[in-house]
């Protein structure tokens, strides 16, 4: 049997090798703590961008950010209804300030906010899908970004709204100046009307009380030049009494209104413009109608609008017929010409404020939408049937007197 001999264990050697395994361990414990407050820190910051994106997300205005090139780097979800195509990830800011210039340091407002300069502007476009012009305010800010530079954040507030009705309340200041302009023109000109018709009535009077005057044959033709003058002094008073009906304020009561009254008052106005343009006005009214309950002033603006809109359809010569009707619950108006037409993909447009066919300083799109309104307002319906190059038709429904709260 093999002696065993007793080993000597060097001190050193022994610490040494204990130092190495204690450090391991030790490295190992700190890098778990590290992945540990790695792992927390990440999930805090899926948390906190979570909470940013649902923020961005629930903004009801259009948001864009631009990096320091002038491209677009986010956009939230309401982007791509106002701006589908221009507001594209890595899509250039011209696309939407100045697509005809590569650069425009001077307007664009991007390349302001890149440069450390915030901007608040008013910015609207003609969407090409459906012809509407759409108005926006625009707040754009520079922001820092990680690497120390600046990026621009762009907010877009959908305005249409608004600014349709600051339209519709200055087109309605200009008709109430017109209006108090045409009331005073017109009770100057029924003065010297009433002068000349009464006299002319007098000396028709004289011919009837003295044989001797009519047969004067240097006379012969004067009852019948009276006749005319009286016939048109009274045919003019009769469209300046109509004028008047238009001038009149209106102070949004309801009252019992005769439509077939109405119709005959926009139709001596417009008479002389039918003759001008060679468009021949018809009316086809039932006799009784009954009474509805409205605004005579905004009803009165209703035909006028519709007439008037079928005047422009007509381009050479035509015709425009207003017929009436009634059933047991409502009024039926109908303006019907034999125009243009309007084409099919527009028949749900019109009503849309802003949209109009006419060219340049022709109308700003505001008949049709002010109409629907009125309509609207009397609970009644407003319908449109066209066909491209035989006409259209308007048909407007107001409930009787007795159904209208």
């Amino acid at each position: 049997m093999k002696q065993i001999k007793p080993t000597q264990v060097d001190d050193n050697f022994l610490n040494t090798l204990l130092g190495i395994e204690s450090s391991k361990i030790g490295f190992y414990g700190e890098v778990r703590q590290k992945i540990q407050e790695l792992e927390a820190a990440n999930l805090s910051l899926r948390v906190k961008k979570a909470e940013l994106q649902a923020i961005f997300d629930a903004i009801s205005d259009a948001v864009v950010i631009y990096d320091a090139k002038g491209l677009v780097q986010h956009r939230n979800h309401v982007c791509p209804r106002f701006f589908p195509t221009e507001t594209l990830i890595g899509t250039n800011c011209k696309a939407l300030f100045h697509a005809d210039k590569k650069s425009n340091p001077d307007f664009c407002p991007i390349e302001k906010a890149l440069g450390g300069k915030s901007s608040h502007l008013s910015y609207y476009r003609i969407h090409d899908d459906n012809g509407r012009k759409a108005f926006y305010d625009v707040v754009v800010t520079p922001i820092e970004d990680l690497a120390g530079g600046t990026r621009a954040l762009v907010f877009f507030r959908d305005v249409t709204d608004r600014r349709m009705r600051e339209l519709q309340l200055l087109h309605a200041e200009k008709m109430s100046s017109i209006g108090v302009l045409a009331a005073g023109v017109a009770h100057e000109i029924n003065n010297p009307l009433t002068s000349v018709a009464g006299y002319a009535e007098a000396l028709q009077r004289r011919f009837r009380d003295d044989p001797s005057l009519v047969g004067d044959q240097r006379l012969l033709e004067f009852p019948k030049y009276l006749e005319v003058i009286v016939r048109e002094a009274y045919r003019c008073k009769g469209i300046i009494e109509s004028l008047l009906s238009f001038s009149r304020k209106s102070d949004g009561s309801f009252e019992r209104v005769d439509l077939n009254m109405i119709i005959g008052e926009v139709l001596e106005l417009l008479q002389h413009k039918g003759r001008d343009e060679r468009i021949t006005l018809q009316n086809h009214l039932r006799d009784p109608l009954p009474p509805v309950l409205g605004d005579a002033s905004a009803l009165r603006q209703v035909i006028l609008n519709l007439v008037l809109n079928a005047f422009h359809a007509i381009s050479e010569s035509g015709t425009v017929r207003l017929e009436t009707d009634f059933n047991t619950t409502e009024v039926v108006v109908k303006v019907i010409d034999d125009g243009c037409g309007i084409e099919p993909g527009m028949l749900d447009q019109i009503w849309s404020p802003f949209f109009t066919t006419k060219g340049v300083g022709k109308g700003q799109g505001l008949g049709l939408a002010i109409t629907y309104d009125v309509i609207e307002k009397h609970h009644g319906s407003i319908e449109v049937h066209s066909q491209i190059g035989v006409g259209s038709e308007f048909h407007v429904k107001i409930p009787l007197g007795q159904d209208v709260q």
